[in-house]
């Protein structure tokens, strides 16, 4: 994949990431319900939301770090084994930072 293309698609990755993050936490700043039964459900949400920001903040800086890599010239270096990551991997994954060897 062309350089200016992938930096495209992981920029986009990042964005998407970001606006989720915001919309989970814009999410936990409304106002609860004052009915109990409904707050528990409401706590149970608040749980599966805090589990996928976890997720994407964890996502969010494997694709920053990709982009950092990107503009010093380490993209695609496994970052255990400092051998090249196949391009078959990067294209599934583009930010990721292991060769496949390395993520068994």
């Amino acid at each position: 994949m062309p350089v200016n293309k992938l930096l495209d698609s992981l920029k986009d990755k990042q964005l998407e990431l970001i606006n989720r993050i915001n919309a989970i936490e814009n999410d936990f700043k409304q106002g609860r319900s004052q009915d109990f039964a409904e707050q528990a459900t409401e706590n149970e949400n608040d749980q599966v939301l805090d589990e996928i920001r976890n997720e994407a903040k964890s996502e969010l800086q494997l694709v920053n770090e990709a982009i950092r890599k990107l503009a010093n010239d380490q993209y695609g270096i496994c970052s255990h084994c400092s051998n090249d990551i196949h391009p078959e991997r990067l294209n599934a994954l583009p930010y990721t930072q292991t060769c496949i060897h390395c993520a068994h």
